[in-house]
């Protein structure tokens, strides 16, 4: 502040900085000293003003007023640097939408991995315990409905993962991580390996479906 009303007096007349010292209960102390020493550098008929005295007035109350300024910006770049900061605190966890998708995207047991994943980093290991053994439960009954409901296989196919990921989001979600802050984690580096994993098995499998879809009489090109 100092520098801008030392070049702000640079650039005012003799008759200019002169008023500032004649009427200087009107200025910022700063102002006015700023036009004292422009004026004295000038060498201008100042000592009616008694420069001493005025600066021993004034150079406390411009110190006071610089000190406060200080402060006033100090605040304020906390105030932006807290605004700044992202809102999300916690660990770091895989969203229930990230959850859902990539149950829907690729496999239940995609999404049950991300849950684990979750459940590690907030140290639910009984959490862990019970989601595999829903899974091998839901798998066994799976299974069974398959062979005992053999005309409703396609639907089952089509929606089998349905439940586990209705289990995902209203019961395990609410139940071991609840609604507490987290910060969402990074998907694309479990999308590439999904990506990766899913390209590696319909290489691998591809030649027992089309001997299959041979055996069953539908033409393979």
């Amino acid at each position: 502040m100092a520098e801008e009303y030392a070049a702000k007096m640079s650039r005012k007349t003799d008759a200019e900085l002169l008023l500032y010292l004649r009427n200087r209960a009107e200025y910022r102390e700063e102002a006015v000293l700023a036009a004292l020493t422009e004026a004295q550098q000038r060498q201008l008929p100042v000592e009616e003003f008694n420069p001493a005295a005025l600066r021993a007035e004034l150079e406390p109350i411009a110190a006071q007023q610089q000190a406060a300024e200080a402060q006033r910006l100090a605040a304020s770049q906390q105030q932006r640097a807290a605004a700044e900061l992202p809102e999300e605190t916690g660990p770091a966890l895989y969203s229930p939408l990230t959850i859902t998708l990539f149950s829907v995207l690729f496999s239940l047991f995609a999404g049950a991995i991300l849950l684990i994943l979750n459940f590690r980093a907030l140290g639910r290991k009984g959490a862990t315990t019970r989601l595999v053994l829903f899974l091998i439960g839901y798998l066994i009954l799976f299974a069974i409905l398959l062979k005992a409901l053999p005309q409703v296989a396609p639907f089952l196919m089509q929606f089998g993962s349905l439940p586990p990921i209705m289990a995902y989001n209203l019961w395990f979600w609410p139940r071991y991580i609840g609604a507490q802050q987290y910060q969402r984690r990074g998907w694309f580096a479990p999308f590439i390996i999904c990506m990766a994993v899913s390209m590696l098995l319909l290489l691998l499998l591809a030649p027992i479906l089309m001997r299959q879809f041979t055996e069953m009489g539908i033409p393979v090109k």
